[in-house]
């Protein structure tokens, strides 16, 4: 063995230590809860890479009742005599948040972009509920401006936020991501949802939000985002089921045909009466035997319980 040899062997291991390094830093920021308490609704999602332990869906369930000292933020509001806000905190008690993001590409180096809206994320929705007492979209135009003044042109978020009450009530902001589809168990199918519940902005990062374009600059950006408005979808019965997911789910094909809606809607209405997180797992079951896989793939499925 020569002494070049050695070194580039040397250097090798090196570098394979940093990115199990990196893998194991990965793996805890995008780890899960292992269960969600919520009275009337079962939740559960999961992430499946493309390229295995890591890629560029991320998820973050929202426990609000768990995650945060709620106890604390409502005296505190009580105390100063915030009365909207300490009513605004109770409610959160009642509700569930779920973000789901995929960062373009599905490589390991990937899930950096997502990690970095993890923890941005998270920072920003104690500040909202120890200001507002809930989480406002707001949040999402700082977001949508942080990345786009610290991210590459070419590397950007579509994303969905929402919050599911026990009422079965969701809602949520949009940025790019593929719409929610809800299961009827009345009917025994999807059900058309108004488009108007089901808007959408550019990506988080792709362009300057409207607000932050200041007329005196010489020049205007060639374009920049709308605010973010916010949609609501209802599971008025019990046994109804929302499902969110990336374009890893929603581009599945195989020989033209796609997976969305026909193949999804066959496999639910056999599947409908099992707990979420069986849900999940027959989907991704069925998913691999109609094709092999082309991206990340997620999916959260929140049903409204008997």
């Amino acid at each position: 063995m020569t002494v070049a040899t050695e070194v580039e062997q040397g250097r090798l291991a090196l570098l394979e230590q940093e990115l199990a390094n990196f893998r194991a830093l990965m793996a805890h920021v995008h780890s899960t809860p292992a269960e969600l308490s919520l009275r009337n609704i079962d939740i559960h999602g999961a992430t499946f890479p493309l390229n295995g332990e890591l890629g560029g869906d991320h998820i973050i369930f929202v426990d609000f009742a768990r995650r945060y000292d709620l106890d604390h933020l409502i005296e505190d509001a009580e105390r100063s005599g915030a009365r909207d806000r300490a009513a605004r905190l109770k409610e959160g008690r009642r509700k569930i948040g779920v973000l789901l993001a995929d960062a373009s590409g599905h490589s390991t180096t990937d899930a950096v972009l997502t990690a970095m809206l993890h923890q941005a994320f998270l920072t920003g929705v104690l500040y909202e509920l120890e200001m507002n007492g809930h989480v406002s979209a707001k949040l999402f135009e700082i977001l949508n401006t942080r990345f786009h003044q610290s991210s590459s042109v070419t590397k950007f978020v579509t994303m969905i936020y929402g919050e599911i009450a026990e009422s079965g009530t969701f809602r949520f902001v949009s940025a790019g991501h593929p719409p929610p589809m809800v299961f009827s168990a009345e009917f025994d199918c999807f059900v058309r949802i108004d488009p108007d519940r089901l808007r959408t902005f550019f990506p988080v990062g792709m362009f300057p939000t409207e607000a932050g374009v200041e007329e005196r600059l010489p020049s205007r950006p060639l374009a920049y985002k709308k605010k973010y408005t916010v949609n609501e979808v209802n599971l008025m019965a019990p046994g109804d089921i929302l499902f969110l997911f990336t374009d890893g789910l929603a581009d599945h094909a195989c020989d033209g045909q796609g997976y969305l809606p026909g193949r999804l809607e066959s496999v639910v209405r056999t599947s409908k009466h099992l707990p979420a997180r069986e849900i999940v797992a027959v989907v991704r079951a069925d998913m691999e035997r109609f094709a092999p896989p082309a991206d990340d793939t997620s999916l959260v499925v929140i049903k409204r319980m008997r």
